[in-house]
Formats: C-alpha cells, sequence, structure tokens
C-alpha cells in the first residue's frame, strides 16, 4: 500500500482511515507493506527549498524508517520536505520522489498495489510498480475539484484512471466530482468505503444527551465555529451541558476565542491531537457527537461512533446522508448545512426530545457494521484484488 497520510507521532490522527483498512486486511493476506510518503512543510524560499531537496536526496537513506502497526504490518515512513504554496502536480512530484527514496529505487515488490489518493501515491505508485503489477486507487480528497482545476494535475489524475487496474471513492461526494472531470471514465469509478471497528463495546449506556465531543481538523470546511455558536445557544436552555474538542488546525485561536466571547468557555474542553486510539475511547466516554461539517467524502468519525453506541447530530454534507442512508432517524439527527447554527440548535432539541426511545442505536450499529465493519470491508477488497481482469501494462 502506498498512501501521503498515515499516522505518525507528531500527527496521530493523520490517516487513521488508512490505518484502519490495513488492519482489516492485513489478517487475510500473505504479506502487506505500507509506504506513507511523509511531506513536511517548512517556512522556505524557492531558493531553500531547492537546497532543501538537494540535502534530503543525501539523507534519504538514513530518514527513511519503518516501524510495524498493531496488526504486525511494516510500514515505512519517508520524508520529504515542501514549502508552502507548491501547485498539487509539484506535491505528487515530491509524493514521488519520496517514494522513490523509500524504496531505494527498487520497483515495489509486489503484484497487487494499493494506493490511497490519485494525485499523489496513485500518480506516484505508477512509476514505481513491477511490469506485472496491477494498481487499485482509493480516493478519499475533499478537495478534488481544486485538484482537478489545475491543467498538468488534471493530465496526471487522467493517467491514473486510465491506466488502474480498479479506481475507488469513498463515497457519492468525490465520484461525482470526478466522473464529471472525465465521463470517459465514469464507468471505472466504484465505492469502497472506509473500514470501521465494532468490536469495542461501550463500558456504560448513553444516559443523557449532555456530554458533546467532536473529533476533527479546527479548519474552515469542518464548520467548527457553528458547533461553539450552536452549543452557547443550547447551555443557555441547560447550563449542564459541555464540549470536547479533538483536534488541531489553523482556527484554534479563533475558536478559543469565540468560546470566551459567548461565555462559554469554561464549559469546553480542548484536547489537541489525539491519537486514534484515544478517540475511540472519547466516543465511548461521550453523549453525543457533533458533526457541522460543510462537506465530508464518507463522515468515518459518524460511523464510530454510532458503533461505540453513541448518537449523532450532524449536517447533511454528503457523506454523512450516504453512510447513515436508511437508518437517520435511528441513530441521530441530520439537518441541512445551509440551515446553519439554527438547524444544529434545533436538531439538537429534537434529538433530546426523541431520546431514548424514539432512536434505535443497537439495529443503526447492527446494520452499519455489514457495510462498514472490518469483515465486510476486508472481503470487498480481496473480491477487487484477486477477481480483477488481466494486470495493466506500466511503461
Amino acid at each position: 500500500m502506498v498512501t501521503p497520510w498515515f499516522p505518525t507521532n507528531e500527527l496521530p490522527y493523520r490517516g487513521a482511515f488508512v490505518a484502519a483498512m490495513v488492519e482489516a486486511v492485513a489478517p487475510r493476506c500473505d504479506r502487506v507493506a505500507v509506504y506513507h510518503s511523509d511531506l513536511w512543510t517548512a517556512g522556505m524560499s524557492p531558493r531553500g527549498d531547492r537546497r532543501a531537496q538537494r540535502a534530503m536526496h543525501a539523507l534519504a537513506p538514513a530518514a527513511a524508517r519503518t516501524h510495524r502497526t498493531a496488526a504486525g504490518v511494516p510500514v515505512t515512513h519517508a520524508p520529504y520536505p515542501i514549502r508552502p504554496g507548491l501547485s498539487f502536480a509539484e506535491l505528487g512530484a515530491r509524493h514521488d520522489r519520496a517514494l522513490r527514496a523509500a524504496l531505494g529505487g527498487a520497483p515495489i515488490d509486489a503484484g497487487i498495489v494499493h494506493a490511497h489518493t490519485g494525485i499523489y501515491s496513485g500518480w506516484s505508485a505508477l512509476r514505481h510498480m513491477r511490469p506485472d503489477a496491477r494498481l487499485f486507487v482509493t480516493e478519499h480528497s475533499t478537495f478534488v475539484d481544486q485538484v482537478l482545476a489545475e491543467p498538468q494535475a488534471r493530465v496526471m489524475y487522467e493517467e491514473v484512471l486510465r491506466r488502474a487496474t480498479r479506481f475507488f471513492v469513498v463515497g457519492e461526494v468525490p465520484r461525482s466530482m470526478i466522473a464529471a472531470a472525465f465521463p470517459q471514465h465514469a464507468d471505472r469509478i466504484a465505492v469502497m468505503p472506509n473500514a470501521i471497528r465494532f468490536d469495542l463495546p461501550r463500558p456504560e449506556p448513553v444516559r443523557q444527551l449532555r456530554r458533546w465531543l467532536f473529533v476533527g481538523h479546527l479548519i474552515e470546511r469542518k464548520n467548527v465555529a457553528a458547533l461553539i455558536a450552536a452549543f452557547a445557544r443550547c447551555r443557555a436552555r441547560d447550563d449542564s451541558l459541555t464540549l470536547t474538542i479533538a483536534g488541531t488546525g489553523a482556527l484554534y485561536r479563533s475558536l478559543v476565542t469565540q468560546a470566551k466571547e459567548l461565555g462559554v468557555a469554561d464549559a469546553v474542553e480542548w484536547l489537541g491531537a489525539v491519537p486514534p486510539a484515544t478517540a475511540l475511547d472519547l466516543l465511548r466516554s461521550h453523549d453525543l457527537l457533533v458533526h457541522p461539517s460543510r462537506l465530508e467524502t464518507f463522515g468515518m468519525t459518524l460511523v464510530e461512533a454510532v458503533a461505540a453506541g453513541m448518537p449523532v447530530l450532524a449536517t447533511r454534507s454528503g457523506g454523512p446522508q450516504e453512510t447513515l442512508a436508511g437508518i437517520e432517524s435511528a441513530v441521530g439527527e441530520l439537518v441541512d448545512v445551509s440551515a446553519g447554527v439554527d438547524g444544529l440548535v434545533e436538531g439538537y432539541w429534537r434529538l433530546r426530545g426523541r431520546w431514548p426511545d424514539g432512536l434505535d442505536l443497537a439495529e443503526g450499529a447492527r446494520q452499519l457494521a455489514e457495510r462498514y465493519g472490518y469483515p465486510a470491508v476486508a472481503e470487498a477488497h480481496l473480491r477487487a484484488w484477486h477477481g480483477a481482469p488481466a494486470p495493466v501494462a506500466v511503461s
């Protein structure tokens, strides 16, 4: 497997969905290895950037490091320097150089290569595969439309689509973006969901919907400012409410200021970045996951919450209404993104009014496990890999 994202000591939450896929499929494979092209951002001038790249060429063999996951799979992290403002095409080229360094110039020693994202790892994997290998790609990115808006990146992306044996997306949001850009390849794009654990029981059932939780990046797309505003309004009516926020991002300071200005700073706990295991513990110890995002390709945290016996309040931001299709009212409340803060507030009180008899979390978890549990997703991958058509030649 080749990926631009995987949990590290510095960013333990990044690429948790890739790590989950590895855990799901590894027990059913003879051999799995992961190559993580890990781009490190630094504030450099173009000249400094060129010097850093030259230095990295010399240091690359020593910089790459390998460790084993909990499933025993070796993961090689290959760092490579970048500066802010690079194009997606250039970022793809940097991932390619990082992968080359990790491999020591040798091809990937596997007949099946599964890459995560098209422009980064899919494109670089094509350049390092054996001639007899087959490429499979899973696209997770919410920013695919931005990638395809760049002419050179669009060319690179089309090459991956054309040469991949199978091309997967995690939901309708990225599928529609890619199919609109490349209608000639639309029939080659299939959905492959993220893998979720359903074997971690909750110590105590949720009794009251008072301990809110948000897990994610503190960036504009996640709409955390609307969450804090909605929380403040709800807490004005019930001062026992608390909010825990797990994540980091560019908006941290402004969000802390917002909480102070709204008079709820003492009720909001900021945990910063947490590793996946800690995030799962949080889901099992809080009452309600609130997910106010403007756009999601899947909504993995929502499914993890239901798996942890926890109801959800989320926006219809693409992925959530797809992943929770058919069980929305059984596991929580979905509100329109356009409804803004009012929608979150009204959705919360509707959910409070239906709790607990108006929900069926156990049935929702059962259905989601059939769709997204480790056994189901592992089986889907194995069918794709071993039932695929003839290999695609790599020139």
